[in-house]
């Protein structure tokens, strides 16, 4: 059988075999054709991804670096940042103390301002007073200001549960300030605890005044002490006499606070031929004179005044007292402690006690000692 086989590839045209190994070849070759551009292709290919993966790495290494820059700015910058916030936080907490403590003292000077407040409403609320001027009437010197001096009178408005003591020494008072709190024992170990503080006041610290003398008016004074009634009476029939150089009384006044008498003339001409002579005999009583003066009255007002906040120098004002006893009882005790050397004080000029629930007013009638009355 494999004779026949061996005889059949004989019989095969050599040619037509060789064709075909040809045929076989060239396919192969343009495999290896086609493998060869596609080798070249791939390491084409290949070449360009390493480039961009290069191009890709310096990118990233760039971008690295300027995000790490960027990173490290950003830290900088907040840190900076949080400093500037550290410093405005403290700023803030001494701003914070500061407005805290100005807050305070505008609440102090509040309320100091409304005693003050209520001390003027009380002592515009006085009616109006008369202000004698007693010295000499002239010309005016152009060269120098005329001045003369006025006893205060001033109203001052106490809260409830306070007191107000004027010391005879200054000194006194001022060490009372000074020690602040006190504590005044009652029986037992029960004791009262109170706040000193210092007593300030609105005073006069300048007054201009335009004063002219009134032609109608004339001011009578060194008067007797005798009944008010039936002096003025004497001095109205007196100087209502022709004779006596007066004429026609329009109006007679006492002054209380200075037992001068005040006359009022019908006529404008009587005034200053009466105070030309000054000196008068008077008979107040039948048979007996008695020599008054005569002198022009004034009539003024004030052109300029200024006002200080002035602290009295020997009066103490203590707050917080609770009423714990009849207020004369607590007064005297107040008194008595105040008055010891062993407890910082000394010898008490005035005393005024103003139990809680209640409104008292006390009257300095010279600012420059402190003397107070209800």
């Amino acid at each position: 059988m494999s004779s026949d086989e061996d005889f059949s590839l004989m019989d095969q045209d050599p040619h037509s075999e060789l064709d075909r190994i040809r045929k076989e070849v060239d396919k192969l070759k343009a495999q290896h054709d086609r493998v060869i551009g596609e080798q070249r292709d791939l390491n084409a290919a290949q070449e360009s991804l390493q480039h961009y993966t290069q191009e890709f790495n310096q990118r990233a290494a760039k971008i690295r670096a300027s995000l790490q820059d960027e990173e490290k700015k950003r830290g900088e910058h907040l840190a900076n940042e949080q400093g500037k916030v550290g410093a405005l936080m403290e700023e803030n907490s001494r701003l914070t103390s500061e407005i805290t403590r100005l807050q305070q003292a505008s609440n102090q000077l509040d309320q100091q301002n409304l005693k003050l407040r209520q001390q003027t409403e009380v002592s515009t609320a006085v009616p109006e007073k008369r202000v004698v001027f007693t010295g000499e009437a002239a010309q005016p010197d152009k060269s120098r200001e005329q001045r003369f001096d006025m006893k205060s009178r001033i109203v001052y408005p106490m809260e409830g549960g306070s007191t107000l003591i004027t010391f005879e020494d200054d000194a006194v008072a001022q060490h009372i300030l000074t020690m602040k709190q006190h504590k005044v024992p009652l029986d037992g170990s029960i004791a009262l605890t109170m706040e000193a503080s210092p007593v300030y006041m609105l005073v006069p610290d300048f007054v201009m005044m335009d004063t002219q003398v009134c032609p109608r008016r004339i001011l009578v004074s060194s008067l007797p002490k005798r009944e008010e009634e039936r002096t003025m009476d004497k001095l109205q029939i007196h100087f209502s006499r022709k004779k006596n150089g007066g004429g026609e009384v329009e109006d007679i006044d006492m002054l209380h606070d200075s037992g001068n008498v005040v006359i009022t003339f019908v006529e404008s001409d009587i005034a200053r031929g009466l105070t030309d002579k000054q000196d008068h005999d008077v008979e107040f009583e039948k048979g007996k004179k008695w020599k008054v003066k005569v002198t022009p009255f004034l009539n003024g007002e004030i052109t300029s005044l200024r006002m200080r906040n002035s602290m009295c120098q020997n009066t103490v004002l203590l707050t917080g007292i609770p009423p714990i006893m009849e207020p004369d009882n607590l007064q005297d005790l107040l008194e008595i402690h105040f008055q010891k050397t062993s407890s910082g004080g000394g010898e008490v000029d005035a005393i005024l006690y103003n139990p809680i629930g209640h409104r008292a007013l006390a009257v300095f009638e010279d600012a420059s000692k402190g003397t107070q009355s209800q």
